[in-house]
Formats: C-alpha cells, sequence, structure tokens
C-alpha cells in the first residue's frame, strides 16, 4: 500500500458493512482479513450479536471490488441472507485487525449447524507425519462441531463447551494467524491439549484411552460387540453390519425387532457397492451436512462382505451415510466393514447426550462405550433424507440443517409453535425467520418430554425470542399442546391437516390459496372425528375440508395400528364386503372376528377415520403383507416394496366419488367449492377382495392399489381446481414419503396442467407440521375464542 498512498490521500474512502447470516463459526472474519488484504484496504471486523459488522477504506475502486467479491468468494459453509452498506468517514486506518466481539442485548444471530470432516482435515487426519494424525476431534473454521456446543453468542470459545479446555501454543499460534485456515476456529484442538476419547466397558469403566481406545473399540466391533459411540450430538449405537448375529443382538436389546438400521460405509466408493446410487443421492451424501440418505439397495451386492439381512428385513432401501467426525473416518477406517449407527436409544426415546446418561441408559443395550470429554450442549440426532420423483425431500431434520431457519414470506411477530405429537419439532419465529427446531422425536416418554423442554429453553436463549403467543394442534391430549397452554401468551389452536397445507406453502416460499392433498395417518379434524385422507383449499388464513376418503371404523381406535388385520375386518364389515376366501384373515380366531364385528355394529371403541395411513395398513393386511407391525408404517412400507420390486401397468381398482353437504371451513377462507366430495370406497375393497379370490399376484394387487390413490388424488384435484380456478396442489403427509404414489400421482397431476408443490426444506411428515402451524398463526388476529368454524383461540 505504500506506493499508493499520496493518492489515497486524495480520494480515500470508507464503507461500513453489517452482514447478516450464518457468518460466525464458518471462518468468515479470517474470510474477510485475507479479502481485505487482497484488496489493499484498511479497516476492522468483529463478531457481534446480531451477525458481523466491519469498515474497510481505501480507494474508491477496491472498496466497490471487495464488496463484489464478499458474496462470490464467502466460506462454502456460510450463507449470507444480507449485506448493509453505508458510507463512513475515513480514520487513517494502516491494517485491517479483528476486534473483540461485542455482545448486544436481545440481538440474535443466524447458527450453523454442525458441519462434516472437510477435506483438509481429512488429509491431516489420514497423514502419519501431521501432528493431528488419527486425532477424533480434528476440525477448522471449514468443518466441525457448531450448535452442539454453543451455549451463547456472540459465538466466542468461552461460550462453547470448548471453554475447559485451553490451546496448546501450537493450536494458539494457529488460532491468532491470519494465513491459517484455523484462524479464529473456536473449536481449535489437537492431541496435546484437545479433548479425547476413552473406551469403557459396561460399568463405565475405562479400559484404553486416545489412540489405543480407537484401535480396540474396531477390535471390538470386528469381533461382533455393539459399542456406545458419542457423536457429535449424542450417542449411537455401532455394530459389525455384515454380522448377522450382532444386527439381530443389537435388535433384541434395543427392542427393535424391524425397523431398518443406517448403515455407515468409509467412502463413496463403498457406498456405490451396496447401493444404485443417483447423482442427487451422491449429492446428498457427499455434502457438508451428510446426512442418512434412503437408497435403493443392489440386488446382489458388490462389496466383498455383503451386508446382514436384518438390517432392514421390510424393504430393498438402505439408510446409507458417510462418515461426518474425525473420530467415525477413523474407525470406519480401522473397522474395514460398514457399521450400524443408530439412534443411541431405546426405541422411542431421545439419544443419550452424556457420559453417565448413555451408562445409564444405554447399559442393557452396549457391550461398552466409546466416549469423550468434550460436553454436548444440545442434543442432535442423524438428518434423514430421501429423493423421490420430483426431488430431494428431508425425512427427519436435524444434524446438518437445524438450527438454519426457513425464510418466511412475511414479516412476523415473536411466536412460539409447538408442533405434533409424533415425530415432534417445534418453531420460534421472529422477524421474517421460522427456527424449526431440530427432531426431537414421540411425545411418548418422560424423557422425550425434558428433551422437548429443554431444547425450547436453548431456542429462545439462543435466539432471543419472548413469544407473544403460542401456537399448537387442537387435539386436547398431545403433550405438545398442554405444554403450550402452561405458558404465558396469546394462544392459538391449529387444526392438523390444514398446518400439513400451510407447511407445504412456508416450505415453497408461498402465499396463495392451493388445493392440498394430505394423507397422513391420523389428526384431530374440526368434526372432532380422525381425519387423514383429505383435499382441503385454501392457505394460511383458513381452508374448506373440499373431499375426503370414505369415512370407516377404527376398531380399538389407535391401538389397532398395531394390528392391521382387525383394520382390514373392520373396513371389510363396514362396506358389506365378505371376507371369505381372504387367506390372510382366514386364521383369525372367531372370538376375535365377533368383538370386531360387535365394535363395528355397535359403534363401541370404533371411531370413524378417513385415515389414508389405516387405509394402507387394511390394503397391506388384507394382502398378507402385515398382520402385525412392530413400527409406523411398517405396513405401507411392505406394501410399497411389493409393488414396486415386482411389477408395473394395468387399470386402477373402481371408486365412486359421491358428493355431500357443505364444506367445513375453518377461519377465513374463500367459499371456493360448493360441496364435499366423498371417496367411496366399497368398489375398491370388492374388487381387491376378488382380486384375492382369484389368485391375482400381491405384486399386481398392491401396484393397482397406488395406481388407484393416484388416480384418486388426481381426480379430486383436477375436480377442485376446475371450481375453484386454482391451479397448484400441495402434497404433504406421511403417506407422501411413499416413492412410488409420488412416482404415479405426481405426473398424472402435472399431465393435467396442474403445478405440483412438494417438500424441500421440512418433512411432508408431522416433523413439518410447526413450520404450518406458524405460518397459520401469521394470519389469525386475537380474538375470542371461535368454534370448530372459526378461528380457534382459547
Amino acid at each position: 500500500m505504500a506506493q499508493r498512498v499520496g493518492h489515497e490521500q486524495l480520494t480515500r474512502q470508507a464503507l461500513r458493512l453489517a452482514i447478516r447470516g450464518v457468518v460466525q463459526g464458518v471462518g468468515f472474519r479470517p474470510f474477510l482479513f485475507r479479502l481485505a488484504a487482497q484488496h489493499q484496504l484498511a479497516g476492522w471486523v468483529r463478531n457481534t450479536s446480531w451477525g458481523v459488522e466491519l469498515e474497510i477504506e481505501g480507494l474508491s475502486d477496491d472498496l466497490e471490488a471487495f464488496v463484489c467479491d464478499l458474496p462470490l468468494q464467502a466460506p462454502p459453509i456460510a450463507r449470507i441472507e444480507s449485506i448493509a452498506r453505508e458510507s463512513a468517514q475515513p480514520t487513517g486506518a494502516e491494517q485491517f485487525v479483528i476486534l473483540l466481539s461485542q455482545a448486544q442485548d436481545g440481538a440474535y444471530q443466524l447458527i450453523s449447524p454442525d458441519i462434516a470432516t472437510c477435506p483438509d482435515c481429512l488429509r491431516e487426519l489420514g497423514d502419519p507425519a501431521d501432528r493431528r494424525y488419527r486425532y477424533p476431534f480434528t476440525n477448522c473454521t471449514n468443518c466441525g462441531p457448531r450448535f452442539t456446543i454453543i451455549e451463547g453468542v456472540p459465538y466466542d470459545r468461552p461460550l462453547t463447551t470448548m471453554r475447559a479446555f485451553t490451546m496448546c501454543p501450537d493450536c494458539q499460534r494457529e488460532y491468532d494467524d491470519p494465513a491459517d485456515r484455523r484462524f479464529h476456529a473456536q473449536p481449535n484442538a489437537c492431541p496435546v491439549c484437545g479433548p479425547q476419547v476413552v473406551l469403557c466397558d459396561q460399568a463405565g469403566r475405562p479400559l484404553a484411552r486416545r489412540d489405543e481406545a480407537m484401535r480396540l473399540a474396531a477390535e471390538w466391533l470386528r469381533q461382533g460387540r455393539i459399542l456406545a459411540v458419542k457423536g457429535l450430538g449424542g450417542f449411537q449405537l455401532a455394530c459389525d453390519a455384515t454380522n448377522p448375529e450382532a444386527v439381530a443382538r443389537l435388535r433384541q436389546r434395543k427392542q427393535r425387532p424391524h425397523k431398518p438400521f443406517a448403515v455407515m460405509v468409509a467412502d463413496l466408493a463403498q457406498a456405490e457397492a451396496l447401493a444404485l446410487l443417483t447423482d442427487a443421492e451422491r449429492e446428498l451424501l457427499t455434502s457438508t451436512a451428510a446426512p442418512i440418505v434412503l437408497v435403493r439397495g443392489r440386488p446382489v451386492p458388490l462389496a466383498q462382505a455383503p451386508l446382514a439381512t436384518g438390517i432392514g428385513p421390510d424393504t430393498d432401501y438402505l439408510g446409507l451415510m458417510l462418515p461426518y467426525t474425525p473420530l467415525h473416518h477413523v474407525l470406519l477406517g480401522d473397522v474395514g466393514r460398514p457399521l450400524v449407527m443408530t439412534s443411541g436409544n431405546l426405541s422411542e426415546e431421545p439419544i443419550a447426550r452424556d457420559n453417565e446418561e448413555a451408562l445409564r441408559r444405554l447399559g442393557a443395550i452396549a457391550d461398552g462405550f466409546l466416549w469423550h470429554d468434550r460436553p454436548i450442549h444440545a442434543r442432535y440426532d442423524d438428518s434423514v433424507w430421501f429423493v423421490p420423483h420430483g426431488g430431494a425431500q428431508p425425512v427427519r431434520r436435524a444434524r446438518g440443517y437445524a438450527p438454519f431457519p426457513i425464510r418466511l414470506p412475511f414479516h412476523t411477530r415473536p411466536t412460539l409453535v409447538c408442533g405434533a405429537e409424533l415425530k415432534a419439532t417445534f418453531c420460534l419465529t421472529r422477524d421474517n425467520y421460522a427456527f424449526v427446531s431440530q427432531h426431537i422425536g414421540d411425545m411418548q416418554n418422560l424423557e422425550t418430554l425434558e428433551h422437548y423442554r429443554e431444547s425450547v429453553g436453548q431456542y429462545r436463549e439462543l435466539f432471543h425470542v419472548v413469544p407473544e403467543r403460542v401456537v399448537y394442534d387442537m387435539h386436547p391430549d398431545y403433550e405438545t399442546r398442554r405444554f403450550g397452554q402452561s405458558l404465558p401468551g396469546e394462544r392459538l389452536a391449529v387444526q392438523h391437516h390444514h398446518a400439513h397445507l400451510a407447511a407445504c406453502l412456508a416450505d415453497n416460499g408461498l402465499t396463495e390459496p392451493v388445493i392440498g392433498v394430505v394423507f397422513d395417518g391420523t389428526g384431530l379434524g374440526l368434526d372432532g372425528r380422525i381425519w387423514g385422507g383429505e383435499w382441503l383449499v385454501g392457505d394460511g388464513r383458513g381452508f374448506q375440508r373440499a373431499a375426503h376418503l370414505q369415512e370407516l371404523p377404527l376398531p380399538g381406535g389407535d391401538a389397532a395400528v398395531r394390528k392391521p388385520y382387525r383394520i382390514a375386518l373392520a373396513y371389510l364389515q363396514a362396506l358389506g364386503v365378505s371376507a371369505e376366501g381372504v387367506p390372510a384373515l382366514a386364521g383369525v380366531p372367531s372370538s376375535q372376528r365377533e368383538m370386531i364385528e360387535r365394535m363395528v355394529t355397535k359403534g363401541i371403541r370404533a371411531p370413524l377415520t378417513t385415515s389414508a395411513g389405516r387405509l394402507f395398513d387394511a390394503v397391506a393386511a388384507l394382502l398378507g403383507l402385515c398382520p402385525e407391525t412392530s413400527y409406523e408404517a411398517q405396513a405401507a412400507i411392505r406394501l410399497e416394496v411389493a409393488a414396486d420390486a415386482h411389477f408395473s401397468g394395468g387399470l386402477p381398482y373402481p371408486y365412486e366419488i359421491a358428493t355431500a353437504g357443505t364444506p367445513q371451513t375453518w377461519g377465513s377462507a374463500q367459499p371456493w367449492v360448493e360441496r364435499t366430495q366423498v371417496v367411496q370406497l366399497g368398489p375398491l375393497f370388492s374388487e381387491l377382495v376378488a382380486d384375492v379370490q382369484r389368485g391375482v399376484t400381491v405384486a399386481q394387487m398392491a401396484w393397482r392399489f397406488h395406481l388407484t390413490l393416484a388416480h384418486i388424488i388426481r381426480d379430486l384435484a383436477l375436480s377442485q381446481g376446475k371450481e375453484s380456478g386454482l391451479g397448484r396442489v400441495a402434497l404433504s403427509g406421511g403417506c407422501f414419503q411413499n416413492r412410488l404414489l409420488l412416482s404415479l400421482a405426481v405426473p398424472l397431476l402435472q399431465g393435467d396442467g396442474l403445478q405440483v408443490l412438494l417438500h424441500r426444506q421440512v418433512p411432508t411428515n408431522d416433523g413439518g407440521v410447526a413450520l404450518g402451524q406458524a405460518f397459520i398463526a401469521h394470519y389469525q388476529t386475537a380474538g375470542p375464542a371461535g368454534g370448530c368454524g372459526s378461528r380457534r383461540r382459547e
């Protein structure tokens, strides 16, 4: 800069920039330091509770070049939301410096999710000459823990769980060197000064430490033992995925008899050997989020050690993921085989987070513990994605994605949104952001409820949200509703399927009315009955229930979900279709048949439902695919696999569309349609039973059933589109995780000129409901409590 001083004294200018987004914990200040040097600018930069702010001064052209290059050359894991600029007074600064962070009362910033190990750190990990060779906690400004260790903002080491580890001189030198990629890397550590691993037995007694622990853990896994491994956001249960006995033992101890296990493979080549990957699936697997991706397994795996058949007995899809921490990379490399890597819990519980908690909760499952001494602040399960027809969608949104917010198409009030009961997430809104939490789980036990409450507190503290209102589902028995009702502020109850429709709108950044097709297992309707096969017309302001599947009895209520054969018998009886000649139902004891008949005939403990999920259950049981279930959607998965793997073609089964009364309405929905349409299912079940009696293959019947649903979806959406003049159809609800259904329904809808909206940022299942509730709450104004046909407030 010395050669240009004379000229600069005449033309020197200054700018002040305020940058918002994920700009802390991603190497942003070091990047700005280097960019300023590149353009021969002086000034300063600092973190604040709001984001990053800086002043730069120099020649006008250099200032403009800096501002232009800033978003183009930003660190790969940064996400810039906005850059505000204003002129400033030059101070004559000669250097660019990084100032101490500045806390601001009430301000908040966007926080980075945890990021998978970057290529540079991975090279160091495998280099015997590097001081971080095989060190399980290697990280830099481009990767490593973020959300799981942050306790407060601004993002500085004293406000993380790394504050207990004082950097050694070598790490401190890296941290202070602007030319080093660990410049201001808050989790920076090495084997000398950082966290360490320990291998313990079932009682928590240490057996080995540091690298010896890693090598012994790998040997244990090769021997068929089960280990509880402490990851980024909690414990995982690991075993050799090629060892049938180890997999079976893990299933028995974890009380998970059939639900598929996720498998971690060492690299993309190993994934290719096990699965038929698409480009989109490869992109997800190798992304910085590194989620579990549900991919189609190869009929005959090419790997030298094929996976055990017990990995996913109900499906030909695999849940694969790549290592996303140095610990995982070292462990997978040492074992030399794919590993089952599943959540460290009993079924339906949250993952264990702390060492003592893991010892208490996982001691009866694991043969040993590979843990470490870096505390975890936020529980964080693995994210799950799949790539159906229409593009990639999340199934579970957690590690690698939360807590980055969903941008709303409006500015909203501070709100706490409580979400659904199953696959629960919650949401906090502020400004034009919806901070949808990581996956919490099913609110069916005390541990999950405590995890939910704790996480709400963490989000409120991190994003400085004091809710003015609380939103929850209208179902009176949901724990999420009870939690919401215990809090102060204005309250709003939202219908479950309306929230699904609104979630798809918010996910796509739209506010205009659409036709929403919502297929799921259950949700309380405006009429007090169980909905789940719905066509709703509306937006965030309200909706009309334009159509639905026929109401049929559910013997025993929710308990029937575990015994689909009972649903099949009840549906056949209610529709007047004989079950004679159906082998799958022939073995049901006469006492049970009589009990179900009484329940249906007298309406005793047999609530009516329009659930599409229960329709899948009934058909799967009728075809002999799943008389009983051990996990959610098991029957539907088996039905999809039976159809998708063996058959395509044929015509849909017959069905009838009847008209009923005036559509039920909530909120300020316009009268888009005049009459409710009802899908009569008697013809479908009559023909299906006839096919069973004729000996038609299960594959053909399963395919025709999916094709029938796709035609029903299209026919009713097309009818409502013509009546309302609307041309967009939003598909939401857990049933739309069915790849085959999407591959059939979406082209049918598009072929008739309808635009299809699918989920992209939050799950189509109940994990996205909180976003929909937040979307609806924005449009509802304060007022007196209303009935089912109006805005409901409490």
